[in-house]
């Protein structure tokens, strides 16, 4: 690739993340979603000891674009930052979903990562891509919840008479 054909293509990326802004975010996921993805994460870590974050971000900071970053990189980053990997049992999982390249990425820590090979991380982000393409976000996360909660129930229940430990927020990140 030349040199402006390299420099064309990391200027359109540029564009195409700064022109995207948090009321696409809004537009995918409004409130009232996003409400009901709050429960459904709370509903289901009521189930298994593991803890789901849901992140979604309109466009990569400007850092991440002039190194050319990828997507994964990004939620690796983020699944620190919020503290996913810091779960007691380190079964901890984070949905990324980044707006401006169409691009999901599932993060999982250690615990349960270890029992899930990555295609079944592949479909099921593929079935989400599927869903997001028609415009059913909603539907896209919650198929994912159901499918991540039952592999946390399968691999992290809780005990009989166990109750829960919260350890980290159930609502969305909006970046």
């Amino acid at each position: 690739m030349t040199t402006d054909a390299t420099l064309f293509t990391k200027l359109g990326r540029i564009w195409r993340h700064r022109w995207i802004d948090e009321s696409e975010v809004r537009r995918a996921l409004p409130e009232a979603v996003m409400q009901r993805l709050t429960g459904r994460v709370g509903a289901s870590e009521r189930r298994h000891s593991g803890e789901i974050r849901i992140c979604v971000e309109a466009g990569l900071p400007m850092s991440y674009l002039w190194r050319h970053a990828s997507a994964r990189e990004r939620a690796v980053m983020l699944f620190g930052k919020l503290r996913v990997w810091d779960t007691a049992h380190n079964n901890g999982v984070l949905i990324y979903l980044l707006l401006a390249e169409h691009a999901i990425e599932i993060v999982a820590d250690r615990g349960l990562d270890s029992h899930v090979d990555d295609a079944a991380w592949a479909a099921m982000t593929q079935r989400m891509s599927a869903a997001f393409r028609d415009g059913r976000f909603e539907d896209g996360l919650t198929q994912a919840l159901e499918e991540i909660s039952a592999l946390l129930v399968e691999h992290f229940p809780l005990g009989e008479g166990e109750l829960d430990v919260n350890e980290l927020p159930d609502e969305p990140v909006v970046l």
